[in-house]
């Protein structure tokens, strides 16, 4: 789906596709062998978004793997990044945002985990991982936002309504859901909460 001008497919669960002049992926996970990706990137070491096998299928030999700390032994030749750290790959600008829960055990701020921006023909894409509404937002600048809604591991809808009401994207898609735990259910009950003036797209 063209979404402000860039090719943007959902693939479920966190999983994205994103084309420009490049094949792009994000935590890929349970997709089907589709085009090569030139660049692929993972926000953190839990298997349903570093999969292997799924990194495998989409592999080539110039991929370019991006991930966090976390995973600097088990994916030897990737670039790492941490929170607030930022590089440029074929003209693409990516900047690493941290990703992390306040109350809950699962995504530790000391464990680095990683959202992404990605600024693709003047575009800001963020992917937030997994994360819950936390004070760094306040100063995310983005026109597609990618936030997690289905509860317990992440925020829930009201609390990824509040984070793209506070962002104010001109699109925000709904994600994390429909597969280790959610349901589309909640990405509609987060679309009802977002503001009118953000388009949100459900896939």
């Amino acid at each position: 789906m063209k979404i402000l001008g860039i090719d943007i497919e959902w693939l479920g669960h966190d999983s994205f596709k994103i084309l420009s002049d490049k094949v792009i992926y994000i935590d890929p996970f349970k997709i089907e062998a589709k085009e090569k990706a030139d660049l692929i990137l993972i926000t953190h070491d839990h298997f349903d978004h570093f999969s292997p096998e799924d990194i495998n299928k989409i592999k080539k030999d110039s991929t370019i793997i991006i991930a966090p700390l976390i995973l600097k032994e088990k994916l030897s030749e990737a670039k790492i990044m941490k929170p607030e750290e930022c590089l440029e790959v074929d003209k693409i600008k990516i900047e690493a945002v941290p990703a992390y829960n306040l109350d809950k055990p699962n995504h530790k701020q000391s464990s680095k985990y990683l959202g992404y921006i990605l600024t693709i023909n003047n575009k800001r894409i963020y992917h937030a991982g997994d994360t819950d509404l936390i004070p760094e937002m306040n100063s995310i600048e983005a026109d597609i936002a990618l936030l997690p809604v289905s509860g317990k591991y992440v925020m829930d809808p009201e609390e990824a309504a509040n984070a793209a009401n506070l962002i104010r994207p001109e699109v925000a898609i709904p994600m994390h859901y429909g597969s280790v735990i959610g349901s589309k259910e909640d990405a509609e009950k987060f679309k009802s909460l977002v503001d009118e003036d953000i388009q949100v797209i459900i896939f």
